[in-house]
């Protein structure tokens, strides 16, 4: 099964690069700029799990010469539209989609431009960061890789994908039920993005803080509000353990989104905040702490450079 991983940064270069590792036949669709690095510095993963280096295949979107079996997509949100440019030669009739982005927006943009049969659900969960020399160093253990055909089907591709992903260095799970699975993802990523960035801590610090948790448990109950009117509703045990989560004391959990927040860098303020506002207006549903976290979203990135783009609804 030939893989087409598209993007070699913390995401997929780190499943990516451990699917290699594991014989599987996988290429990376990488800019040019980052094509010369991994050609000179091998791909190149620090990790609880072991380090490796990797001299990893690697295609520019002009030399793409035939369909993929599979492409998994695991750019951020905010890049998806010149990715479905570049990948679009990738896909052919019998091509599945994989994509790994947050929120549940980018499902109806690949629908659009590729078919409905072409996309697969994806979530995955991997603390990763590509380091100032370039390596996807992996902060902790966790590793987990879901998949599932939307419909919850069994069908043959779908297994024949399984077999695939299973041993090969990572947590990999098929689900019957992965639209729900990346409804709760959205869920956790919604909260814990919100919450921690409009109150600027990490969520032991929110606890301690007067208000702290009953703040965190009003912000994850709109959250759920708009996902049981819009979305795949959330089961009681998803939303038990985002509870726990949220509160938990001296706990040093913090979003990727936060964290790009303190480093200046562009954030996925649309697609996990804004676009579930969106949803939940159209719906009826009151969110006025949804609201605001997007407003102060929309003003920090709002002031970022105009190369990285800007905030909109």
């Amino acid at each position: 099964m030939r893989i087409l991983v598209v993007g070699a940064g913390s995401t997929g270069g780190y499943f990516g690069g451990r699917l290699a590792q594991a014989g599987r036949d996988v290429t990376f669709l990488v800019r040019p700029a980052r094509a010369e690095h991994l050609r000179e510095t091998g791909l190149q993963i620090v990790s609880p799990h072991g380090d490796v280096t990797l001299t990893p295949k690697l295609v520019t979107a002009a030399a793409i010469g035939a369909p993929f079996d599979v492409v998994l997509l695991t750019v951020k949100a905010f890049a998806l539209d010149p990715a479905l440019d570049d990948m679009a030669p990738a896909v052919g009739s019998e091509t599945m989609i994989l994509p790994v982005l947050n929120g549940m927006k980018h499902v109806d943009r690949l629908r659009d431009r590729f078919g409905e049969g072409a996309v697969i659900g994806g979530a995955c969960k991997v603390a990763a960061a590509i380091d100032e020399r370039g390596r996807i160093v992996q902060f902790t253990g966790l590793q987990d890789f879901t998949y599932g055909e939307m419909n919850g089907s069994a069908t043959p591709r779908i297994k024949a994908l399984d077999a695939v992903m299973q041993g090969a260095g990572f947590d990999a799970r098929l689900s019957p039920a992965i639209t729900r699975e990346m409804w709760e993802k959205w869920v956790l990523l919604a909260a814990l993005g919100g919450i921690n960035c409009l109150m600027r801590g990490a969520i032991g610090e929110i606890e301690a803080a007067p208000g702290g948790a009953e703040f965190a448990l009003a912000f994850l109950d709109e959250v759920v509000s708009v996902v049981r009117m819009v979305g795949e509703a959330p089961s009681e045990a998803a939303v038990a353990g985002a509870k726990a989560m949220l509160t938990t004391k001296g706990s040093p959990a913090t979003s990727s989104m936060y964290r790009d927040l303190q480093s200046g860098a562009r954030i996925e303020a649309d697609q996990i905040i804004g676009d579930l506002l969106d949803r939940g207006r159209r719906a009826g549903v009151t969110t006025p702490l949804l609201a605001v976290a997007y407003t102060h979203l929309a003003i920090y990135q709002n002031g970022l450079p105009a190369s990285r783009g800007v905030a909109t609804l």
